[in-house]
């Protein structure tokens, strides 16, 4: 893990607004398969925090959730509200439910900007009876060209080409559900998408790691991964993961 965690770079965790329109237009959705096991009826009452520009919040709409984003980026909810999508901008610390419960609370791609065991024991207080918290990732690797072809681009801006996903995504995050009573069932979803040159390239540099970097660095970036693939694009795996969890039985 990194010395510092995610949530507490705040520079870090700020720098999507200024990228909202391109990271919206170059972000994936969630797997088909991973979506319809969050709506398990229609009309669940969904709240997605740190909804950004509301891709999930739109995929789980889609198939009939009734969905309540919360995104404390101004120009990420300003997407997200363009899409129809009910936003309330807030950080989840400060976000006041008022009274209101949900049967799914979701974070998607967004577990790693939050303080976890105080969100997780706020979540439980706004789980309805039989209600399930869900941490989502989609988890993108290049397969061909290697990631070590690509960590070549990289060189000298930032330290790694990392992903956006969680440090604690693996066996970190067992204790912290578990001192928050909640049981998991973890769920993977594999795909093999395949890249142009170009989406690759748009995806990768709307991570918080390349856009806090400076305009130049952006920029010798995407000249130097553009020079790397080439045109014959970017072969990834999708390894997603859903960690579904309920309230654990009382002992």
């Amino acid at each position: 893990m990194r010395d510092t965690p995610l949530h507490a770079d705040r520079q870090r965790a700020e720098s999507f607004g200024s990228a909202a329109a391109r990271y919206d237009r170059h972000r994936p959705g969630y797997p088909a398969a991973l979506i319809a096991d969050l709506v398990v009826h229609q009309g669940i009452r969904v709240l997605d925090v740190g909804a950004g520009t509301g891709i999930a919040s739109a995929q789980l709409r889609a198939v009939g959730a009734d969905v309540l984003a919360v995104e404390p980026d101004p120009q990420m909810a300003e997407v997200a509200g363009r899409k129809g999508l009910a936003v309330e901008l807030a950080t989840f610390q400060e976000w006041e439910p008022r009274g209101r419960t949900f049967d799914l609370v979701v974070f998607a791609q967004s577990f790693h900007w939050v303080d976890p065991l105080p969100a997780l024991h706020k979540v439980r207080t706004l789980l309805a009876p039989g209600g399930r918290l869900a941490l989502v990732w989609n988890r993108i690797v290049a397969v061909a060209p290697s990631p070590e072809t690509l960590a070549g681009a990289y060189a000298g801006l930032v330290d790694q080409p990392s992903r956006p996903s969680a440090d604690i995504e693996g066996d970190d995050l067992d204790p912290l559900l578990a001192a928050a009573g909640l049981s998991q069932d973890r769920r993977r979803y594999v795909e093999n998408p395949r890249y142009s040159c170009a989406e690759w390239v748009e995806m990768v540099t709307t991570y918080s790691n390349v856009l806090r970097l400076p305009a130049a660095d952006q920029e010798r970036l995407r000249t130097r991964l553009t020079a790397l693939i080439g045109t014959g694009g970017v072969q990834a795996t999708n390894d997603a993961l859903a960690v579904l969890c309920t309230p654990s039985p009382e002992p």
